[in-house]
């Protein structure tokens, strides 16, 4: 993590970062490192800790809040309707796309609203692969997401610190400090694309232990000589 923070300039002097947290892992290990991170980084930084909740029932925003408060201190929760929106006869769209659209538009009004020039998401290596790959899939493009994004002109920029990190070591790491994870209760929970492209991946790297790493350089090693042009 403390790599791509490096690599990527993540972090600078005095930066507000609005830190999304959705209950899940990686985000859980993603707070508790920026906040341990704090006290030997060599600047200055405030986080701001955001929970969007969709409007599921069984919402855990409750919880959340009590265990952030014991740990790093205050969590600021915005209550919304996006996820039954994006399940109901009104949407067209893939839910999962407008529920994210949705989330991320408010997660950018609430860091301009705060004053964060920028956001940390808890996405990790494995998040990123996948993301390429559901690209060229289902979008017929070749892009993912960066460990770090900038939008409206440079005005504000998303960072990924955990882009260099395995789902498998996050998961270990919050075992080992026993960092609690909050279930989604999206009923499109585990029926999604991604979730059909990590288990096509992850039955490819069973095979060879070389594949994850390969893909994940070959986003830096592009050849576009090799690619087709536009007829």
């Amino acid at each position: 993590m403390g790599k791509a923070i490096h690599d990527w300039d993540m972090i600078r002097e005095n930066d507000r970062i609005l830190v999304g947290l959705s209950g899940g892992l990686d985000s859980q290990a993603l707070i508790n490192r920026l906040y341990a991170f704090k006290k030997k980084a060599p600047v200055k930084y405030d986080l701001f800790p955001v929970h969007i909740d969709a409007g599921f029932d069984g919402s855990f925003s409750d919880a959340l809040v009590a265990y952030v408060k014991s740990r790093y201190g205050s969590l600021h929760v915005e209550h919304t309707d996006y996820g039954q929106l994006a399940h109901s006869e009104r949407n067209t769209e893939n839910p999962c796309f407008l529920c994210s659209r949705l989330r991320r538009k408010k997660l950018f009004e609430l860091a301009k609203e705060n004053n964060c020039k920028k956001i940390a998401l808890g996405h990790n290596k494995d998040d990123i692969i996948e993301t390429l790959f559901i690209n060229i899939f289902y979008a017929g493009k070749i892009g993912t997401m960066k460990p770090r994004q900038s939008f409206f002109k440079g005005a504000l920029d998303i960072i990924r610190p955990l882009s260099y990190v395995d789902k498998n070591d996050i998961s270990a790491f919050c075992r080992q400090f026993h960092l609690p994870e909050f279930k989604n209760t999206c009923p499109s929970a585990g029926r999604t694309k991604r979730k059909e492209i990590k288990e096509m991946l992850e039955a490819m790297y069973q095979h060879n232990k070389h594949i994850k790493g390969n893909v994940f350089r070959a986003m830096k090693n592009v050849v576009p000589d090799y690619l087709l042009d536009q007829p």
